[in-house]
């Protein structure tokens, strides 16, 4: 039972942490600097921009994370995709201008994520408050029922990030295959659309990976509550 159990918790983990493990594998795999490219991820990134009228949107360097903001309008890179002259630097950049197509076309999906985004904060810091309220409500109580139906209550505000996140896959993949994907083809030799392929898978899988941990997270408050 013990080595079944280990074996349960080791597959657990893989299967949580395994896609996040994976999109860095990817990225770091493709980030070799290719000295040959005409321009860096920034500099593609913001021709691109011109090149579809958006010359209002800003572009930015930064040290967290790619992303385009809507509200902002703004495509922001990190240093080494915005200097980096390698397929995972243009390829991100390609990705993250897609969002910003996606944003000039009023595309759906993208406005509906917007919204979510910030519900999705507000559930996971509700949830977890209520949460840790848990033993103090109890201690007020003394109810059983009560003691459920909040921690249900918590359970389910941050169980419902985990359906926010896959919801917004959609997104991620119109993003990199129907928008990046055909700009990089006119873009990069031949030989590096597959690798560039899997650049823009890694990029479309970002929220997968975030709404299993999320998922770890809800485990790990059960076992605190031990459910």
């Amino acid at each position: 039972m013990l080595i079944l159990a280990i074996l349960g918790g080791a597959l657990l983990i893989g299967l949580i942490f395994g896609p996040q493990f994976w999109i860095k594998w990817v990225m770091a795999k493709h980030a070799v600097e290719r000295p040959e490219f005409p321009g860096t991820g920034g500099e593609l990134a913001r021709h691109l921009l011109d090149k579809a009228g958006l010359e209002a949107v800003k572009l930015e360097r930064i040290d967290g994370g790619d992303h385009y903001s809507p509200p902002e309008k703004v495509v922001r890179l990190s240093a080494r995709n915005f200097d980096g002259r390698s397929i995972t630097a243009v390829a991100v950049a390609a990705h993250e201008v897609g969002h910003a197509l996606q944003h000039k076309d009023n595309y759906a999906p993208l406005m509906l994520r917007q919204k979510l985004a910030g519900v999705c904060l507000i559930i996971e810091r509700t949830g977890s408050i209520l949460l840790m309220a848990t033993p103090f409500v109890f201690a007020l109580t003394r109810s059983p029922v009560v003691l459920l139906a909040e921690v249900v209550l918590a359970l389910g505000i941050l169980a419902s990030t985990v359906v926010i996140h896959i919801f917004t896959l959609p997104t991620e993949f119109d993003a990199s295959f129907k928008r990046a994907l055909p700009i990089l083809e006119n873009y990069l030799p031949a030989e590096d659309i597959p690798g560039a392929r899997q650049v823009l898978k890694a990029a479309a899988f970002t929220y997968v990976a975030s709404a299993l941990v999320s998922i770890l997270d809800i485990a790990r408050w059960l076992r605190i509550l031990r459910f």
